[in-house]
């Protein structure tokens, strides 16, 4: 009996101690001595803009049309359209290079590979780019600053292009909270930022020294790509003026879809958090210890369900662990908050809390489907979309 009592008290502090992160990310960031990035940059890195779309190319006008309007000229911009009817794309810009494989690639990484061995020149830098995002003016200026301090790896933000329903609301919601803990918090705690699949940048040579040869099948490469980088003892920077605008799931079915991919693929990659711990363990490394915490992780409602499982059942066998969960979850519910404000964001996202359990039980239905979730469908289908501005 005294070893399951023990066993369950350890499973709970387990879990509960990522609503403390927050505040341990805080609290290192006040004892660290903060990178300073010069306003000024001094080179003009070369870019290769790496945009990938599959079987969907009606949004890809718009996304060549941001990056074109940008204040940065040295570039040249690679579309990969996979699996796709190439007729309506007609662009007169010299530095916009349209790729159709012959066959089905039906995968990120080869997409990008397919892009990379076909380089005009040798770039510098390579930055990830969706068919669905659109470009901020500054986001290359943005990017220089941190790859002039020598990072190699860059998160930038991407901050929704729509908030047309509750659901996108509460996407960009989640997305606002992960962009202060995953990404500028634990960067500023001496770890990296989490990449997040696009509205991301590295040099030429780290993406293929990781990528390469790595066979990926299915959603997650950015997964696969932070722990390589990370293993090789680099940091990931986190650049939030770095901005592209990004398709929030606007509704329930493509909600459940993308979601029950990004839950496979938690599971799938879950060992990568274990193994990275063990690393930072034996070489003594934060970067690596910090990150391996965050992938370690569940996703965010499988950590509110259990949260709230384990007080309800402490109110009954140790009442006072309770304590513990309240003051865990009144952590996360301020970090909530404060990553709103942060962000400013917009009164739409506060209005949608109030439909934050039928978000949940969305998601809910997503774990349900998590098994063939990579059968389901390859990318997310795009359904907003926004008129160029002339």
């Amino acid at each position: 009996m005294d070893i399951f009592y023990t066993l369950f008290i350890i499973i709970q502090l387990l879990i509960g101690v990522h609503l403390f992160t927050p505040l341990i990310l805080t609290l290192l960031k006040i004892f660290r001595k903060q990178p300073v990035i010069n306003k000024f940059v001094q080179t003009d890195f070369d870019y290769a803009v790496i945009v990938t779309a599959y079987q969907q190319t009606s949004l890809i006008p718009m996304v060549v049309d941001s990056i074109l309007k940008s204040n940065y000229t040295n570039y040249i911009v690679y579309i990969v359209a996979d699996n796709c009817d190439t007729s309506d794309l007609n662009f007169t810009a010299e530095n916009v290079v349209i790729l159709k494989p012959d066959l089905v690639l039906a995968s990120n990484t080869k997409s990008h590979f397919y892009a990379i061995n076909r380089f005009q020149r040798d770039h510098d830098i390579i930055t990830i780019i969706d068919s669905d995002n659109l470009v901020h003016p500054e986001y290359f200026v943005e990017l220089n600053k941190f790859f002039e301090q020598g990072y190699t790896s860059v998160q930038g933000v991407r901050a929704a292009k729509n908030l047309n329903t509750p659901y996108a609301c509460l996407d960009e919601a989640g997305d606002i909270f992960y962009r202060l803990i995953d990404r500028k918090l634990l960067f500023e705690a001496g770890s990296s930022a989490a990449l997040s699949g696009s509205g991301m940048a590295f040099t030429t040579k780290v993406y293929k020294d990781c990528l390469e040869h790595n066979e990926i099948i299915g959603a997650g490469f950015d997964k696969i790509l932070q722990y390589e980088i990370l293993n090789r003892g680099f940091k990931i920077a986190f650049a939030e003026n770095a901005i592209v605008y990004d398709e929030k799931t606007s509704k329930t079915g493509q909600l459940v879809n993308q979601r029950s991919r990004w839950l496979n693929t938690w599971f799938k990659y879950f060992f990568l958090g274990l193994n990275l711990f063990g690393k930072s363990i034996v070489n003594l490394n934060l970067n690596q210890g910090l990150f391996s915490l965050m992938l370690l992780r569940p996703p965010l409602f499988i950590l509110l369900i259990l949260s709230a499982t384990f007080f309800v059942i402490d109110l009954f066998f140790i009442p006072l662990f309770t304590i513990y969960w309240l003051f865990g979850l009144t952590i996360f519910v301020v970090s909530v908050f404060s990553a709103l404000k942060y962000f400013k964001a917009d009164k739409r996202i506060y209005s949608s809390l109030k439909n934050v359990h039928k978000f949940m039980f969305y998601q809910i239905l997503a774990l349900l489907k998590v098994r063939k979730a990579n059968k389901i469908s390859v990318a997310t289908e795009h359904y907003y979309k926004e008129e160029i501005k002339k």
